[in-house]
């Protein structure tokens, strides 16, 4: 069996990107462990035509597994677990900044930290922009300590009928990475 991949919703604009990936994952039958940000709840409510505890709530049938950002005994925050990777999907500026310094505070940012300690894939997906000296800084650092810095910036040479496919583009391109 595989092991899990943790996809981590922060309260950056784009959490159509980390909803898509959660369920391509879980189609494929990849094992999602999911956490949250306390900032997702005001951004799906601008962004989302359903509420998130539904959506959550489908993935959880289909075996995702979510953990409070609180609870430092979940798996995800242990180097001796058995991880697939981490993506943070969106990925604020300020969850960049405290991977990238190590400043953490929740379980979202210990799951990164021991992805990083350990090597483990992991993916950052900022979608900021314009983006400030600092912003870039923090990101060159990550990428010096072994992470991937995917912007969603997505393609238009496969010329998208319309949002979805944009959507998509950037999750094949997160899911080629893993």
């Amino acid at each position: 069996m595989n092991a899990p991949v943790t996809v981590a919703w922060t309260g950056a604009s784009g959490l159509a990107y980390g909803v898509r990936l959660v369920d391509v994952l879980l189609e494929a039958g990849v094992g999602v462990d999911l956490l949250r940000s306390s900032t997702i709840a005001q951004t799906a409510a601008a962004e989302m035509d359903r509420p998130l505890d539904a959506v959550v709530s489908e993935f959880r049938e289909r075996g995702m597994r979510e953990f409070g950002s609180a609870n430092f005994s979940a798996p995800v925050a242990s180097g001796s677990a058995p991880s697939g990777g981490m993506v943070v999907c969106p990925c604020s500026m300020s969850t960049l900044a405290r991977i990238a310094t190590g400043t953490g505070e929740t379980l979202l940012h210990r799951a990164a930290d021991v992805c990083l300690k350990e090597r483990r894939r992991l993916i950052l997906v900022p979608r900021e922009t314009p983006l400030a000296t600092h912003h870039l800084e923090h990101m060159a650092s990550l990428s010096r300590q072994g992470a991937v810095i995917l912007p969603a910036m997505p393609g238009f040479y496969h010329k998208p009928r319309d949002i979805d496919d944009l959507i998509d583009f950037i999750v094949q391109r997160i899911c080629d990475q893993l």
